[in-house]
């Protein structure tokens, strides 16, 4: 008898692709999946080591009165590609420990674990994964969706600028889906993959 292969996925894509909503989607067909960015948010919050690298980097206003500041860090962060190096140096590497640790124990109950992570190719953590899915949109697009969430323009130009252009991750990805239409349309794609994966 042989082994069934277990395959490890990692959703990816820019600010306002869409890749939450169809993380989500995967998770509704009742697949594991792990949000890098929560996982980011938890140690960024509850990670003592973490809070005193970013205390001594960005200044006590980061934490007041023992509570994350995040519109603070934000603003400290987002305009300085300097600084998105140094919170990212802090808190990627507890992060990604946590993922390959989810990822081991998920396995062993199901035979496909999907992590969804914005910075799977600034981060260098193509080999965390077996496949790589990009879901893209056209920037205006996605402008539109984080000004409807209540995020400024000039907020989402900083984030956008600090991601590798959707071009260059298109031609690493193995599987790519375009969001530019309704969630609906999206839902049916997260449907395909996992026909295609199966």
């Amino acid at each position: 008898m042989t082994d069934i292969k277990k395959i490890k996925v990692g959703i990816t894509g820019g600010i306002g692709s869409g890749k939450s909503v169809f993380s989500y989607a995967i998770k509704e067909k009742g697949f594991p999946v792990i949000f890098a960015d929560e996982i980011a948010k938890e140690i960024l919050i509850s990670d003592p080591l973490a809070k005193e690298l970013i205390i001594k980097e960005f200044g006590s206003e980061a934490f007041p009165g023992d509570k994350l500041n995040t519109k603070y860090l934000a603003e400290k962060v987002f305009p300085d590609p300097g600084n998105v190096e140094i919170i990212n140096a802090i808190l990627h590497p507890p992060t990604i420990r946590k993922i390959r640790s989810w990822m081991k124990s998920e396995l062993l109950n199901h035979n496909i674990v999907f992590v969804e992570a914005a910075l799977i190719y600034e981060s260098e953590l193509e080999d965390l994964f077996d496949l790589i899915v990009l879901i893209t949109a056209d920037d205006e697009i996605k402008k539109k969706r984080k000004i409807s969430q209540g995020m400024g323009e000039t907020d989402f130009m900083m984030r956008l600028q600090n991601q590798i252009k959707d071009e260059e991750k298109a031609k690493l990805a193995d599987f790519i889906f375009i969001n530019n239409g309704a969630k609906e349309d999206l839902y049916q794609k997260a449907d395909l993959l996992i026909k295609l994966i199966l």
